[in-house]
C-alpha cells in the first residue's frame, strides 16, 4: 500500500504547498525506492505479495497482488523515476517545476498501482489516471507543439482506455467478475470471451504505440520536456505492455489462440524495421528518439510470436528488453535534454562539437545506444539474445533476420547522432552548460543499462517468484 500512498499524498502536498515541491517530491520517490527494496527482500523470503485492501477478499475487496514480474516493473519505474525526478530539479524553473511535481506524482502512484492491481476494473482506474497524468505533463512547456501534441495523445489514450472498459464490462457481464484469478478459472472460449479480448487488446496495444498504432507517439515526446520524455518512453507505454502481458498470461492464452500470437508477432516485425527506417529519417534528435521508441516496442511484440510454443525463453526476453529498454531510453531522452540545453535545439545537424563541451552527456547517449543496438556485455544484448535463441530454436529465421537487422539500423541512427556530435565547427563560447547534476543522472542511467548485462543470473530469479510465465525457469 506505501508504493501506492506515499506518491499520491506527496502529490497531494506539492499541490498545497507549491513552495517546497522539490524537498517533498525528492523525500517521496527515496521513500518509494527503499519501499521496493523492502518488498523486494519480503518477496525473496516469502514469495508472491497478496494484500486484501481493507480485510476484504476477493470478490467483495481488492486484492493486491505481485509477483517477479510485477517486482520488476515497480523496481524499474522505482529507479528510472528517482533518476529522473533528480534530473528534474536542474532541468525546471520554480514555476514550471511546481506544475511538474504533483502531476508526476500522481503518474507515479498510477503506475505503482497498476503493477500492483489484481482485477481488471481497478487496471482500468489506474490507466486513466496514468493517461491523464501523462497528458498533462506532455502539455507542460505550454507552447503550440506541446499542446497539439498532448490533445493527439489524449485522444488516443482515451479511445484506448474506451477500449478496454468495454472488454471489461462484458468479461463482467459474461462471468460475473472482475478479479484475474477468478476470470482465469471461469473464462470459456465462446464469443463474449474473444470480443473481450479484441477490446482490451486494441485499447492496449493503442496505449502501447505498437504498429500501426503509434501515430501519436512522437509528436508527444518530441514536445514534451525531457523528464516527461524519459517518463513517456520508459514507463508509461511499459505500463500498458505489461498489463497485455498479465491479461494474456493468465487469463486468455490458456484458451489457445495462436493466431492471434502471430499477428501480435508480425506486428512487433514491422515496428522494429518500420520504427528503425523513420529514426533513421529524422533530422530531430528527439523525434529520432521516439520513432526508436517505436522500434524497440517491437521486440517485445516479438516475443508473443516466439512463445507460442510455449518458449520460456522469449517472455524472459521480453522482461529483460523492458527493463534495459527502460534504462537505455531514459538516458538517451535525458541526454537530448541536455544537448537542447546547450544547443538551444535539437538539429542533429547542429549539434557540432558537443562532445568537447558535453562529454559526459553524449557519453551516455553513446553507452545507451550501446543497449539499443544489443551489443555485449549490455542489458539490450541479454534481452535480444535471448529473444533470437527462441526464435532459433524454433527455425523463425525470419525473426532471426528481422531482430538482427533491427539491431543493424540501430546502429545507423545512434551513429548518425556521433558523427554530427564530433563535426570539427566552432561553437559560441557562451553557449549554456547544463548542470553537472543532470548531465551525471543521464549517465549514470547509460551505465546502469550496460550493467544490467552482467545482473542477468539475478534479475532472472527474480522473475521465478510466483512462476509468472507457469514454465521452467531459464538458465543462462
Amino acid at each position: 500500500m506505501a508504493l501506492i500512498l506515499l506518491p499520491l499524498a506527496g502529490g497531494i502536498a506539492c499541490f498545497l504547498w507549491q513552495t517546497v515541491t522539490t524537498i517533498v517530491g525528492l523525500i517521496i520517490l527515496s521513500a518509494v525506492v527503499i519501499s521496493v527494496a523492502g518488498l523486494a527482500w519480503q518477496m525473496m523470503e516469502s514469495g508472491v505479495y497478496r494484500h486484501a485492501v481493507g480485510g476484504w477478499n476477493a470478490p467483495l475487496g481488492i486484492d493486491l497482488y505481485a509477483d517477479g514480474l510485477s517486482l520488476l516493473m515497480l523496481t524499474v519505474t522505482a529507479l528510472v523515476g528517482l533518476c529522473i525526478s533528480i534530473y528534474s530539479t536542474g532541468y525546471f524553473e520554480p514555476k514550471r517545476s511546481a506544475r511538474f511535481w504533483p502531476l508526476w506524482l500522481f503518474l507515479l502512484a498510477a503506475l505503482n498501482a497498476l503493477f500492483l492491481s489484481a482485477d481488471i476494473f481497478n487496471l482500468y482506474v489506474t490507466l486513466e489516471l496514468m493517461g491523464l497524468a501523462a497528458v498533462a505533463l506532455t502539455a507542460l512547456s505550454g507552447d503550440k507543439d506541446a499542446l497539439t501534441g498532448a490533445m493527439r495523445y489524449l485522444l488516443a489514450t482515451l479511445l484506448g482506455s474506451l477500449a478496454y472498459l468495454f472488454g471489461v464490462g462484458l468479461l463482467y457481464h459474461g462471468f460475473g467478475s472482475i478479479d484475474i484469478a477468478i476470470l482465469a478459472q471461469r473464462v470459456e472460449s465462446i464469443p463474449i470471451t474473444w470480443a473481450a479480448f479484441g477490446l482490451m487488446s486494441t485499447g492496449l496495444i493503442l496505449k502501447s504505440a505498437l504498429f500501426p498504432f503509434h501515430f501519436w507517439l512522437p509528436p508527444a515526446h518530441a514536445s514534451a520536456p525531457a523528464p516527461v520524455s524519459a517518463v513517456l518512453s520508459a514507463l508509461v507505454v511499459k505500463a500498458s505492455f505489461y498489463l497485455l502481458l498479465r491479461l494474456w498470461l493468465e487469463i486468455f492464452k490458456p484458451l489457445g489462440a495462436e493466431g492471434v500470437e502471430s499477428l501480435l508477432g508480425l506486428l512487433g516485425a514491422i515496428a522494429v524495421l518500420w520504427g528503425s527506417l523513420l529514426a533513421l529519417m529524422q533530422t530531430r534528435l528527439k523525434l529520432l528518439i521516439a520513432y526508436s521508441t517505436v522500434a524497440q516496442i517491437g521486440y517485445l511484440f516479438i516475443a508473443f510470436s516466439l512463445a507460442a510454443s510455449n518458449s520460456v525463453t522469449a517472455w524472459y526476453a521480453a522482461a529483460y528488453l523492458t527493463l534495459s529498454h527502460a534504462l537505455a531510453k531514459a538516458a538517451m531522452f535525458l541526454s537530448a535534454g541536455n544537448l537542447l540545453h546547450f544547443a538551444g535545439q535539437d538539429r542533429i545537424a547542429d549539434l557540432d562539437r558537443a562532445v568537447q563541451r558535453l562529454p559526459l552527456s553524449v557519453t551516455a547517449f553513446a553507452l545507451a545506444g550501446v543497449s539499443i543496438m544489443g551489443i555485449p556485455p549490455s542489458g539490450g544484448f541479454i534481452g535480444k539474445w535471448l529473444l533470437l535463441e527462441a526464435a532459433i530454436q524454433q527455425s523463425r529465421w525470419g525473426m532471426v533476420a528481422i531482430i538482427l537487422l533491427g539491431g543493424l539500423l540501430a546502429a545507423g541512427y545512434i551513429f548518425k547522432v556521433l558523427g554530427h556530435a564530433f563535426t570539427q565547427v566552432t561553437v559560441a563560447p557562451d553557449s549554456p552548460i547544463p548542470s553537472a547534476l543532470m548531465q551525471w543522472t543521464a549517465l549514470l542511467l547509460a551505465c546502469a543499462a550496460i550493467l544490467l548485462g552482467f545482473l542477468a543470473p539475478q534479475v532472472l530469479s527474480l522473475l521465478v517468484i510466483g512462476d509468472p510465465f507457469s514454465t521452467r525457469e531459464v538458465t543462462l
